[in-house]
């Protein structure tokens, strides 16, 4: 069968994860990193007139498993992880206004003096009026990644896809960990239920059968790239295409 062409998207939800934003050392932050990242982030949305939202990860800071692992409650082990969240996205913002792109920061967790509580209704309009958003904080809810939250802000939005960059080099899905495994092949696109069934560590099972079950596809990407996220917005073969 022949693969269809790829899209390009109007409205996009960009899924850094916090390692990411950290540069080479995967902890705290990098400002040239945040600095390169809130240039693609303006690029799209000032160049190109791509609604931009943007869901952070927090294991930079902080892993909700670390904490269990060690004997801390679950649950409030997860909710440092989503205040981990809250610092990157604050620090994303400035990144971004900084170079002159208006922003609003939305948190699952009501926090009035450093962020907006989340409403959909009103990220739509802050889209709408050409600002970049920022979801902090996850869902809100201990036991749900940021992956699952980045899910469902998808849907949430009506976002045509759901970007997610990756931190260490490796750029896009492959059949086993490149890094360690010589035989490792990329995908340039692969079905929602091969990622399932093969445990291709895209994302958590929780947020590929949502955007399954809602019809989101799923770009993974190398975000070290410069241009890539231009690229994918306009329908290129960079990363790999889940859908």
């Amino acid at each position: 069968m022949t693969e269809q062409p790829r899209p390009g998207y109007k409205r996009i939800v960009f899924k850094p994860s916090g390692e990411a934003l950290a540069g080479e050392s995967g902890k705290g932050l990098d400002g040239e990193t945040l600095d390169a990242t809130a240039s693609e982030i303006i690029d799209l949305r000032q160049n190109l007139g791509v609604d931009v939202a943007v869901v952070v990860g927090g294991g930079n800071f902080w892993r909700g498993r670390q904490g269990s692992m060690t004997g801390m409650d679950p649950t409030q082990s997860d909710h440092i992880g989503m205040l981990g969240t809250v610092m990157n996205a604050l620090a994303l913002q400035d990144a971004l206004e900084r170079q002159g792109q208006e922003t609003r920061v939305q948190s699952a967790i009501e926090m009035p003096r450093i962020a907006e509580a989340y409403i959909r209704r009103r990220a739509v309009r802050h889209l709408e009026k050409g600002r970049v958003v920022i979801f902090a904080a996850g869902t809100g809810n201990p036991f749900f990644t940021t992956d699952t939250a980045a899910a469902l802000r998808a849907a949430e939005i009506e976002a045509e896809v759901l970007i997610k960059g990756t931190h260490s080099g490796v750029d896009g899905v492959y059949s086993a960990d490149p890094r360690t495994d010589d035989t490792a092949t990329k995908y340039d696109e692969v079905s929602y239920m091969e990622v399932m069934t093969k445990d291709l560590k895209v994302m958590d099972a929780t947020a590929i059968a949502f955007c399954r079950d809602n019809d989101i596809p799923i770009v993974v990407f190398d975000m070290s790239k410069p241009g890539s996220l231009r690229s994918i917005v306009q329908g290129g073969d960079e990363g790999t295409l889940v859908r």
